[in-house]
């Protein structure tokens, strides 16, 4: 979050970096964009939405800071009528509360925190909102995110407080910005060729991944198992229906012996996670064979709508549990029935 004073000296201009998924970043942003627009103009503020596809996406809102608060009010709001809208067609009585996520600078989360967490607590008490500051940075960043629950009015006044705790406390250091990686695409080899998955097709993978793919398959002394499925058909039928790629043997062929380990961290909805773990954890056991990769899902955490996967292993294996993981929240969404 930074800051800056205007010559006056009384209007403080802030930025502050909102976390969101794809699904809160399409309510934000609304039909051709209308929705955002409109929040630009009623709050006055500057809200710039990263671009990308990414299961996240930052959105940053910079402006005086009533303009600030204002958007951040219709921005609660809106969510807050998206739940309502879920629903009237769940059975669910009790309404969850609006979730927003801010990325801070990790050397201001002392100071939002206070000795022995009394300055957390005092805003916990003062606003009604629920707050956690997340105990590791975000990858590849020197920033941390830190969670507010609550009605979109304690929301607010949550934010107001901790905008002033970090207007108190500016960032030590240079701080590195979290940027939300790309979804990798999961790579399965068939046939002696490489193909990604795009939407619900199979489309041909650049030749140096095919050529490193086939290297790999002369080194096997034994039959690799995408060999027994026919090759794809020529070049003429490129985009193959997702299905066929489901029923082909699927080859996650290390290219060495001892690839490193690595580990790929994502988030799913709570109401979702029942379909990865399967009943009496069939399911997810099943992605862990089928991958080869480790995978932990953390418990859940009070005031967050989201559960943590962790998957360790080969990129090989980190992306077909990727792909599979996918594949039953495709299925469950879509209700195309178990995959």
């Amino acid at each position: 979050m930074e800051s800056k004073v205007s010559e006056g000296g009384l209007n403080v201009t802030l930025t502050i970096r909102l976390l969101m998924h794809g699904k809160e970043v399409g309510s934000i942003i609304g039909k051709k964009g209308e929705t955002v627009k409109k929040m630009r103009e009623e709050s006055g503020a500057r809200i710039n939405i990263s671009e990308g596809n990414c299961p996240e996406r930052i959105v940053t809102i910079t402006g005086p800071t009533d303009a600030i608060f204002k958007a951040f009010a219709m921005i609660a709001y809106k969510f807050e009528e998206d739940i309502i809208n879920s629903m009237s067609n769940s059975p669910a009585t009790s309404k969850p509360p609006v979730t927003l996520r801010l990325v801070v600078p990790a050397s201001q989360c002392g100071s939002l925190i206070g000795k022995g967490g009394s300055k957390i607590k005092e805003i916990r008490e003062s606003t009604g909102a629920q707050v956690q500051v997340a105990g590791d940075m975000l990858p590849n960043s020197t920033e941390r995110a830190v969670t507010i629950s609550g009605t979109p009015d304690a929301i607010i006044q949550c934010v107001k407080q901790i905008c002033v705790v970090m207007l108190e406390s500016p960032p030590k250091g240079a701080t590195i910005p979290y940027r939300p990686k790309p979804a990798s695409t999961p790579v399965i080899f068939s046939g002696g060729q490489a193909y990604t998955i795009q939407g619900q097709y199979a489309i041909p993978h650049p030749d140096q991944l095919t050529k490193l793919h086939q290297l790999a398959m002369q080194q096997t002394p034994f039959t690799p198992l995408g060999q027994t499925t026919p090759a794809f058909p020529d070049k003429k039928s490129l985009y193959h229906p997702i299905e066929v790629v489901q029923h082909r043997c699927i080859n996650a062929l290390s290219l060495d012996a001892n690839p490193p380990a690595s580990t790929h961290e994502l988030t799913i909805p709570n109401d979702l996670i029942g379909c990865i773990i399967g009943r009496q954890g069939t399911k997810i056991n099943e992605i862990r064979q089928m991958s080869g990769a480790q995978i932990k899902i953390a418990n859940a955490m009070e005031g967050s709508t989201e559960r943590q996967i962790t998957i360790t292993g080969t990129p090989a294996n980190i992306s077909l549990a990727q792909y599979l993981i996918n594949a039953r929240l495709t299925s469950e969404v879509t209700g195309m029935g178990t995959l």
